[in-house]
């Protein structure tokens, strides 16, 4: 399974049975191409082909890609067009003066309006602006499928990625919106396949590259959010039942699986809500803020992360003096994305020890992931995976703040990467059990209604 996210990109071996074999991990490097900041493309390949070669004799037959949801590629006479552009470049203001005019309403699509390229049809019409030619000629595909093109040669486009508030897909339709319709982008990108179609096997150069088999299959893939969701199903806790599943990493995406279909358009557009699409082409109510980022931010001085194992004794040990001192951390460090999509960001009582400090960090991101939360209506069940599951301040402290919802974390590091093989097999059952969270034994209820209530003062008493 390849897993390209912002960050970080993963390789991981699997068996048949859904044992974990092996796990690779690599740094994305920041790339810059005409002023403009780019996806590392060039690396991750190199990356990834020495990865592959050292598994050429693993007996690998299928080959899943993920990746994130904000970003998209240009292919052209069997290479990129352009170096595909990162999320977090931002056009410029005239391009998204005019882009926002032309976009299609957040009731038929379920993207908020985003900054910079976090809605990827952003991108793509700047990438018209900037590379009229080659985007009248190239292909395009969401940025899961690029790793699905280079691994196969075969350029196809899918649901999760599309769906991911990129402005392009209709999720209640199950078809393209009215804004890529009116483009001409639904004749550009490649042809909509489901994210467990088996696209091909790997290019003959590649399998030259790595001395893997031809024979390797590779699947069409998905959304890395997508693909927590579809592990959290393996689980008897969550599948077919009222729950949602809160993916943690650079961003904390939270995607609720409803007992009953609800009407995804009465989301707050504005509060960074959205409507996902699972691999199975059903709208998911969504809520996201820039979790990671912001815990990293706030923590910039430290040198060890809030979910490193030995620490979390004495994170949780220094959680009465944050509440004694009344720190705490007011929203947001991501301007325009999350649920206080324009608070002005910054500590109140900011406390000077190391270990205060972070657990701080973890009860400002348990207090917004609480509230984003809400705005879904998420209810019963939670199920909290990806990296800052290990986290016990966070997690107790979510229990703590939602105490009618049973909270439940997984493993920390690869339910990405289970959901995708799960498109191989959907009978597979992820090792292990689900581990119940025991809330924070803390008067959190006050500490969050102290920090809603500073939230309602006016910006400048909120500092």
């Amino acid at each position: 399974m390849i897993d390209i996210g912002k960050t970080m990109s993963k390789i991981t071996l699997w068996s048949r049975e859904g044992q974990l074999l092996d796990r690779q991990v690599r740094p994305n490097a920041k790339c810059e191409e005409g002023g403009i900041a780019r996806l590392d493309a060039a690396g991750i390949a190199d990356w990834a082909t020495g990865v592959l070669r050292g598994h050429a004799d693993s007996g690998v037959e299928y080959i899943v890609p993920v990746g994130h949801g904000a970003g998209f590629a240009a292919i052209l006479d069997g290479a990129l067009a352009f170096a595909p552009i990162d999320y977090e470049a931002a056009p410029p203001q005239s391009t998204m003066e005019a882009y926002r005019a032309a976009r299609s309403p957040f009731a038929q699509t379920g993207s908020p309006a985003l900054p910079q390229g976090l809605n990827f049809g952003a991108h793509v019409w700047w990438a018209g602006e900037l590379y009229p030619d080659a985007m009248a000629r190239a292909t395009l595909v969401p940025w899961a499928q690029y790793w699905a093109w280079w691994l196969s040669g075969v350029a196809a486009s899918e649901v999760t990625s599309l769906g991911c508030h990129s402005d392009l897909w209709n999720p209640d339709a199950g078809d393209w919106s009215d804004l890529a319709k009116g483009q001409g982008w639904d004749q550009r990108f490649a042809p909509v396949v489901k994210a467990g179609d088996v696209l091909g096997t790997i290019s003959p150069a590649l399998a030259a590259a790595t001395g893997l088999p031809e024979t390797v299959r590779v699947l069409a893939g998905l959304h890395d959010s997508n693909a927590a969701l579809m592990a959290a199903r393996g689980f008897t806790e969550i599948a077919r039942n009222e729950a949602t599943v809160l993916s943690t990493g650079t961003w904390f995406i939270a995607m609720r699986l409803p007992a009953t279909p609800i009407a995804t358009a009465d989301l707050p557009e504005a509060r960074d809500c959205l409507v996902n699409v699972d691999a199975y082409g059903r709208p998911v109510p969504s809520a996201r803020f820039m979790g990671g980022r912001e815990i990293e931010a706030l923590i910039e001085i430290d040198t060890r992360r809030v979910d490193i194992k030995p620490d979390q004794p004495l994170l949780l040990a220094a959680v009465p003096a944050v509440l004694a001192s009344g720190a705490m951390h007011m929203p947001t460090l991501a301007p325009g994305c999350g649920p206080y999509p324009d608070g002005q960001g910054g500590w109140v009582n900011q406390p000077e020890d190391w270990y205060e400090r972070r657990a701080g960090a973890c009860l400002y991101a348990a207090l917004v992931a609480d509230q984003a939360l809400d705005l879904i209506g998420s209810d019963e069940r939670l199920l909290v995976e990806g990296r800052f599951a290990e986290a016990e301040v966070f997690v107790r402290a979510l229990a703590a703040l939602r105490p009618k919802t049973q909270v439940f974390v997984g493993s920390a590091h690869n339910d990405v990467s289970f959901g995708a093989i799960r498109l191989i097999d959907p009978a597979l059952m992820p090792e292990g059990e689900l581990r119940r969270i025991e809330p924070l034994d803390a008067d959190l209820d006050t500490y969050r209604n102290r920090w809603l209530a500073r939230l309602e003062m006016p910006k400048e008493s909120n500092a």
